[in-house]
């Protein structure tokens, strides 16, 4: 083991969803400013070996990352690699609070541990023992997490273990904790992040949830050194002190977690309940001299979060689509949004429209500032989403499509201007006589679905005078993709160039359509293959989210004149 690395382990109890990958990137800018190098591991209990073929209703997005991780399940033999660049959603919460960017191979999942254990039985690793999950599957899971901590030679590694305590899924996780904690004390520690309610009955916040929880999680041989209590408002005195009591950490262990207005600002909440020296206490580490940056010195971030906190105006843009049953299905883009219209001076107001076959959909934009198409996959919500589309164009909204957005963009106006009024993907209208999308060549014979998609950070070569041009200022940019079906160029006639049609960015080859946009003075239209969302910052939004910002608070202005 590296005898330098420590580790921060973060767990959740009594329900999901409260927030640990916030709380879990919170610690970690907390140890940055104090000038530690971290990085984080989400490990994910589920038998999928990455989350890329999850319905996004179900689990959220999936972040992508610049690299393609060639993942061998057993290390140093011929058995065949699975690309994975599919990762949890909460790395994009963690990219954007540390600024750091995480390998692939940070998200662990049960698919992955287990694979690699079976396989490695098949090839004869554990040839005269009987394979069981301790010590054979949790020394798997301790090699992955020890091999990510030498490998980059971080002062500290933060892993948020997803679900919650109590789920037998993530047990094999926790004992392997467990052990590392034995076999390692003094470079270990164990924050547990668990929901308060407020009962308005009796007009009190509840400890005996948490009581629980922590009674679960010391049942498995795991004490917490810190509880984070997620709660509507702060943490009362009185409900500290019964935590403290009832949980065995000291009362000032017992840090208070409440709804923020603005999810950057939990770091600076943590610094003032001195959350970060505890830690550095209990893994025996002295804070370093921070070199300047804007990422990582705490006066900046301050200065981040009240330009967050203090717009002049809302601008509202409308997000047509058709995974709004859960928050988290385009977070990644809700954020960008955020960031870009922060930087504007702005806040944004999205208004998501879920549609379906009753969606008026002109009513739904008439009061927007802006249209951003959504990405996605499938029939259903796609002729609404066309239509988003086609309105645009008429009514000259700025609008940005995002991959699957862009490419319905492109059926609305083949349909519109064109004359195609049967245009359309052969992912919906496999029979359709144009064909407008179409799947990329490389994807035609591709049988298996997981990691197979065109994915990972991809060279992009800009056209002047474009849009896109303006928004990034250089003709060669890298932004990250997941997709299989693409434009197809041979409907960018001439007839289609005389109406407007500007394909704005190729791949290096030329042969793959990365962008497109409308040739209009007095309308901003873009549609990008591409995910540009992935790479916002609160403190460095993304070029194009910025531009479309822009043109949004234009328009904004132009209507109340």
């Amino acid at each position: 083991m590296n005898a330098n690395s420590k580790f921060v382990f973060v767990t959740g109890g009594v329900m999901s969803g409260i927030g640990k990958g916030v709380v879990t990137a919170s610690i970690g800018k907390v140890l940055q400013f104090r000038g530690f190098k971290v990085s984080v591991v989400k490990i994910d209990p589920y038998l999928n070996v990455d989350p890329g073929t999850l319905n996004p209703i179900e689990h959220g997005e999936c972040f992508i990352t610049e690299n393609i991780w060639e993942f061998k399940p057993v290390y140093e033999s011929d058995e065949r690699t699975y690309r994975i660049s599919e990762i949890d959603q909460d790395f994009g919460t963690y990219s954007r609070i540390l600024g750091i960017e995480m390998h692939p191979s940070h998200n662990i999942t049960s698919g992955q541990i287990y694979l690699s254990t079976i396989l490695s039985e098949r090839k004869g690793r554990f040839l005269g023992k009987t394979v069981q999950i301790i010590p054979h599957v949790t020394d798997i899971i301790k090699d992955r997490l020890m091999g990510i901590a030498e490998k980059e030679d971080l002062d500290i590694l933060l892993i948020e273990c997803g679900g919650t305590v109590g789920d037998l899924e993530s047990s094999i996780f926790l004992e392997a904790f467990r052990q590392i904690k034995l076999e390692s004390p003094k470079r270990t520690a164990f924050v547990h992040v668990t929901l308060v309610p407020y009962s308005r009955a009796v007009g009190q916040q509840k400890s005996k949830p948490t009581q629980h929880s922590v009674k679960m999680l010391q049942s498995i041989g795991l004490q917490p050194d810190i509880i984070i209590g997620r709660s509507e408002k702060p943490l009362d005195m009185d409900i500290k002190r019964k935590i403290s009591l009832y949980s065995n950490v000291p009362e000032i262990a017992v840090i208070s977690n409440p709804d923020l207005e603005v999810v950057y600002e939990l770091p600076l909440l943590f610094e003032e309940q001195g959350l970060g020296d505890q830690i550095c206490e209990l893994i025996d580490l002295k804070a370093k001299l921070v070199s300047y940056s804007e990422v990582t010195n705490y006066s900046e971030w301050v200065k981040m979060v009240d330009m967050f906190k203090n717009p002049k105006d809302k601008i509202k843009i409308a997000m047509p689509g058709k995974y709004f049953n859960i928050s988290d299905s385009y977070i990644s883009i809700n954020v960008a949004l955020e960031d870009a219209a922060a930087h504007h001076g702005y806040k944004t107001e999205l208004k998501m429209i879920n549609i379906t076959e009753d969606t008026d959909i002109q009513k739904e934009l008439d009061d927007c500032d802006g249209v951003l198409l959504t990405p996605g996959f499938g029939e259903r919500a796609v002729e609404g989403m066309i239509k988003s589309a086609e309105l645009a164009m008429e009514k000259k909204i700025p609008f940005l499509g995002i991959c699957f957005g862009a490419q319905l963009f492109f059926i609305a106006f083949c349909r519109k201007y064109l004359g195609l009024k049967e245009a359309h993907s052969t992912e919906i209208a496999p029979d359709t006589p144009y064909p407008v999308i179409d799947l990329l060549d490389a994807q035609k014979n591709v049988t298996e679905k997981g990691g197979s998609m065109r994915l990972g950070a991809q060279k992009i070569l800009v056209e002047k005078n474009t849009k896109l041009f303006e928004a990034y200022k250089k003709t060669e940019i890298f932004e990250r993709f997941r997709h299989r079906f693409h434009i197809q160029e041979q409907y960018i006639t001439n007839e289609a160039k005389n109406k407007g049609m500007v394909i704005s960015s190729r791949d290096e080859n030329g042969r793959i359509v990365n962008s497109i946009e409308l040739d209009r003075e007095d309308h901003w239209m873009v549609g990008v293959q591409f995910h540009p969302e992935f790479k916002s910052r609160p403190y460095n939004p993304s070029p194009m989210y910025f531009d479309f910002i822009k043109e949004c608070i234009k328009y904004k202005k132009s209507r109340k004149n």
